[in-house]
């Protein structure tokens, strides 16, 4: 048995340590927040945190958080008082959502190391999330948003 910490709760599983964290997360510990989009870590949607860094899960195998803290949309908040998930619902970010978990588990990621973001920093941060609905600038003014309201 191999454990975990998730979201600040330690889970266990059997599976090979080769398996992604996607699915130990979607499968496993019901944790559904976390998207698979790709596959192939190209799209963000996966998006999660190991030990405070952003991390695509559909390519990060159990093997590598053990020991680690890894934090999921879900462990972000429980109940979506987080300033980023508060500043998306006021800017009405989200088009599909799809990509939601992902974008917002970057921005997080982000703002931890850069509270004060600048247009090129978000830039920098939220590349390679993509948005099929193309909501970055509205995706933008919420991280901006966050910011002010003291985001991490």
């Amino acid at each position: 048995m191999t454990k975990i910490t998730v979201n600040k709760k330690v889970y266990e599983t059997d599976l090979d340590p080769s398996t992604p964290m996607l699915w130990v997360l979607r499968d496993d510990f019901g944790l559904t927040g976390t998207k698979f989009g790709c596959g192939i870590a190209q799209c963000g949607s996966c998006t999660i945190h190991v030990d405070g860094e952003a991390r695509r899960s559909c390519v990060t195998p159990i093997s590598s958080v053990v020991g680690k803290e890894v934090t999921t949309i879900e462990g972000l908040s429980p109940d979506s008082s987080h300033p980023l998930q508060k500043a998306w619902i006021e800017t009405d970010a989200p088009q599909c959502g799809y990509c939601q978990s992902g974008q917002i588990m970057a921005a997080a990621a982000m703002l931890k190391k850069t509270p004060k973001p600048t247009d090129a920093d978000i830039d920098q941060a939220m590349n390679g999330i993509i948005c099929r609905c193309g909501t970055y600038n509205r995706v933008r003014a919420a991280i901006k948003l966050a910011a002010i309201n003291g985001g991490k």
